[in-house]
C-alpha cells in the first residue's frame, strides 16, 4: 500500500481537521508494548525502538526466503500511544505518573503466528528487554472524539478542553481518562510549533 492509497483510505482516523469531530473506529491490528514514566527518558525511546524494530521486520520481509503469505507493499504506519495516569491523584503535569502503551498498526498479512516469528528474529538480531513485553492484536475503539493537534505536546491540554466542550454541547459523554495519541510528525525534525498530532478519546451518546 503506497503513502497514496494509505492516505485515501484511512482519512478519517490519519488526517482529521483541527476541530472536534465524533468517528467510528473499526478494529485494527496492533503491536504494542506496554511502559510507564516521562515519555522524554530513555525508557519511552527504547519502548518505541522495539516497536520500529518489529515492524520494519514485517515491512521488509519480502526480501527473506519465506514472505508471508498475501504480502503486499505499504507504508509502515505512525506511532501511536494510548496514555493514562498511574496515580490518579497526581496532577497531569507529573509527567513521571504516565502510563501508556505504544503501538504501530499492521498489515492485515500478519497473524499471530508470523508475529511469534518475527519477534523471535528481532530479539535475535536487535536484543531490546521491550521485545521480552511485545504483543500483536486487535485494539477496538468504537466511537471516539478527536482533532488535529498542531503544535508542541505540552498545549495538547487545550486542544483536549475543546474536544470536551464539543462533547457537552453535542451530546457525547468522554468515557475513560485514556486517550490516544497519533504522531503524524518526527520530533527529532520538527519544531514544536508545527508538529501534528492526532488526539482522540472514546465516548457515548447521553
Amino acid at each position: 500500500m503506497d503513502m497514496l492509497a494509505f492516505k485515501k483510505q484511512y482519512k478519517e482516523l490519519y488526517q482529521p481537521k483541527d476541530t472536534p469531530v465524533i468517528v467510528t473506529v473499526p478494529s485494527l491490528n496492533f503491536i504494542m508494548v506496554d511502559g510507564k514514566g516521562d515519555p522524554n527518558e530513555e525508557e519511552f525511546a527504547l519502548a518505541v525502538t522495539a516497536l520500529y524494530s518489529l515492524s520494519y521486520a514485517v515491512k521488509m520481509s519480502y526480501k527473506s526466503d519465506n514472505v508471508p503469505e498475501g504480502y503486499y507493499e505499504y507504508t509502515v504506519f505512525p506511532l501511536e500511544g494510548v496514555w493514562d495516569l498511574f496515580d490518579k491523584d497526581i496532577p497531569i503535569t507529573d509527567k513521571s505518573n504516565f502510563t501508556y502503551t505504544v503501538m504501530i498498526r499492521q498489515p492485515d498479512f500478519l497473524t499471530p503466528e508470523l508475529f511469534a516469528s518475527f519477534l523471535k528474529e528481532t530479539s535475535k538480531k536487535k536484543p531490546n528487554r521491550f521485545l521480552e513485553t511485545a504483543k500483536f492484536g486487535a485494539v477496538i475503539e468504537r466511537l471516539c472524539c478527536q482533532m488535529l493537534h498542531i503544535g508542541s505536546y505540552d498545549d495538547e491540554p487545550a486542544s483536549f478542553d475543546k474536544m470536551q466542550q464539543f462533547c457537552m454541547a453535542n451530546g457525547w459523554e468522554r468515557t475513560s481518562r485514556q486517550h490516544r495519541e497519533i504522531y503524524l510528525s518526527d520530533p527529532r525534525r520538527t519544531e514544536p510549533s508545527k508538529l501534528k498530532t492526532v488526539l482522540r478519546f472514546q465516548v457515548k451518546a447521553v
